[in-house]
């Protein structure tokens, strides 16, 4: 079996990859929020992963490696895409992952495993949200509770800065 050497972006070093369990490797990828026509911006990460998918699927077998792409689809600007049309908000989502499918199969993308819809998993969302408010003590900022102090450190980390905190 070949080794997958990727670049680690928290220790900015080229590594190879050790998966917890290579009979059982697991690729989530966040995929389009599905308000209107896939453009540039969604076709990149779905080129780049299905090249990942296809290479762990080289490596260790199809059957060992789950892709999962979802569908944001519930978000504002589908909302305000509802409202413009006055057609359902499922009627849009719909019809754009139908464009969205066939513009990924016209560039040769693989479908994965499974895509789930963001609104099939909200009380999953809520659950974990309430979660992590139990554990850290959230920053509530206009109505909206943010995880700042992590994400803040996370983020410099993945950029080589040192923390000063």
């Amino acid at each position: 079996m070949g080794e997958i050497k990727l670049r680690n972006s928290m220790t900015r070093k080229i590594e190879g990859l050790a998966p917890i369990d290579p009979t059982n490797l697991r690729l989530y990828v966040c995929g389009p929020t599905v308000y209107d026509r896939a453009h540039l911006g969604n076709a990149r990460p779905a080129i780049v992963f299905d090249v990942l998918y296809r290479l762990l699927c080289h490596v260790y077998g199809k059957d060992h490696v789950i892709y999962v792409r979802n569908f944001t689809d519930v978000d504002d600007k589908i909302n305000a895409k509802a409202r413009e049309t006055g057609r359902a908000i499922g009627e849009i989502t719909e019809e754009t992952i139908g464009w969205y499918h066939a513009d990924m199969d016209a560039i040769g993308v693989l479908r994965p495993t499974h895509e789930p819809r963001a609104t099939a998993y909200i009380p999953q969302m809520i659950a974990m949200i309430e979660g992590l408010i139990a554990k850290v003590t959230p920053m509530r900022l206009k109505g909206m509770c943010c995880f700042l102090l992590p994400l803040i450190l996370t983020m410099a980390a993945c950029h080589g800065a040192q923390s000063r905190i």
